[in-house]
């Protein structure tokens, strides 16, 4: 995992937390490569095991990002504002 700075210096609550991201990060690149290597086989049964393990990295990252929630205020609160908002996407954030 990237640091930035010295791991010693950290508190395990932000040691979690980056944990938490770049295991995130790592779930929406596998959903990536899943979903490239699914539209570009021919194969209909290879394409169904694709698709398959694409979806269940999609419930990994979700539950990846909601233990973020939980774990990080700021967070939780620009999701709270954003995430399922029925506005335009020009009208929301700062």
């Amino acid at each position: 995992m990237p640091r930035y700075e010295s791991g010693e210096d950290l508190n395990e609550s932000v040691k979690d937390l980056s944990r938490a991201r770049q295991s995130l990060i790592e779930e929406l690149e596998a959903i990536m490569f899943y979903d490239e290597r699914a539209y570009t086989t021919k194969d209909k049964d290879l394409k169904y095991v694709m698709e398959h393990n694409r979806d269940d990295e999609k419930e990994h990252a979700a539950l990846l990002l909601e233990w973020i929630r939980r774990h990080d205020p700021a967070f939780d609160k620009e999701l709270e504002e954003i995430l399922f908002s029925k506005e335009e996407l020009s009208t929301l954030g700062d």
